[in-house]
């Protein structure tokens, strides 16, 4: 029902990158290249300033992007809605989650849900818990499942599962098997992740009851949980990454993972949605299906990060 080419516009826009773009469209890049241009002949006016590293917005692209958006919230709203005319199991669903649920705990779930419920689409975005509540907020997303606090009054967070942040070093790091203290940690060269993510407003809550953040040593910040391990592997630095991220490299030993004595970095995952009627339709399908899956794993869950700790 979208206009392919404002589509093709949209995540570019998003993505900042025509490839990323394409990947995300399932596209060729010369074909999504050729969206754009066509577009751009259509306006007739220069969308994208394609001159720097990444392309970026011009005027023109700010101004379009705003009702290009607007359109694909309308059109999503009529598939709702005509969707529940066949009934809460059919219709378009789209989940945004931050990126440690996206990569660690969806594709473990949402199986199930698809194999239960095939009449309905769904489609999942990524982003850090900033991104999931913006979009969820301005109506882009049905339902948000996200790592660190909402902090939107627009929006009803229930409690999903728990987790807990490890604090991770190298294999071959002097620290492996022992317990540190807090000020150990203070002068070490700490990886973050970026502003807006779930995970580092974690980090940043239980560090600030030990010291003032000013006094650790942040020497990266890096945008995802794969990029976090991979630099921690190479010697860069001490991590803090969510334990369900990090068996594989436990059990091959390129990570360790490290006590800090008297610090935890314990959270619970969040299940988001907005804030007045239950959620109906499909988003409503998929919030049952959740809380199923919360009430049914909630206890195991709980075991399972204990006994992990205790490796």
């Amino acid at each position: 029902m979208e206009n392919f080419r404002l589509k093709v516009f949209r995540t570019v826009a998003e993505k900042r990158n025509f490839r990323h773009a394409a990947e995300a469209l399932y596209l060729t890049q010369p074909a999504v290249t050729l969206q754009v241009k066509a577009l751009e002949d259509e306006v007739g006016l220069q969308l994208f300033d394609r001159s720097g590293k990444t392309v970026e917005l011009t005027e023109a692209g700010t101004r379009l992007l705003k009702h290009a958006e607007q359109i694909a919230t309308l059109v999503h709203a009529a598939h709702q809605e005509l969707a529940q005319l066949k009934g809460p199991n059919h219709g378009e669903l789209k989940v945004g989650a931050s990126t440690t649920i996206a990569q660690y705990v969806l594709p473990r779930l949402i199986g199930g849900f698809i194999l239960g419920d095939p009449g309905i689409q769904l489609s999942v975005h990524s982003g850090n818990t900033d991104k999931v509540v913006h979009d969820l907020v301005e109506g882009y997303l049905d339902i948000g499942l996200v790592e660190g606090p909402a902090r939107q009054p627009l929006l009803k967070a229930e409690r999903f599962l728990a987790d807990e942040v490890a604090v991770i070093i190298s294999g071959g790091h002097e620290w492996a098997g022992q317990t540190i203290s807090i000020d150990q940690l203070s002068k070490a060269p700490l990886i973050f992740r970026e502003e807006g993510a779930g995970t580092r407003r974690v980090v940043e809550a239980a560090i600030r009851t030990r010291m003032p953040l000013k006094d650790i040593h942040v020497v990266m910040e890096l945008d995802s949980t794969e990029a976090i391990k991979a630099a921690v592997e190479a010697g860069l630095g001490i991590g803090f990454v969510s334990r369900r991220a990090i068996s594989k490299e436990l059990t091959l030993g390129t990570l360790k993972e490290v006590a800090v004595e008297s610090l935890r970095f314990r959270r619970d995952f969040s299940i988001l949605y907005p804030r007045g009627p239950e959620p109906s339709g499909p988003a409503g399908t998929f919030l049952l299906f959740l809380r199923a899956t919360r009430d049914r794993d909630g206890s195991h869950d709980s075991k399972e990060l204990i006994a992990q700790k205790n490796c």
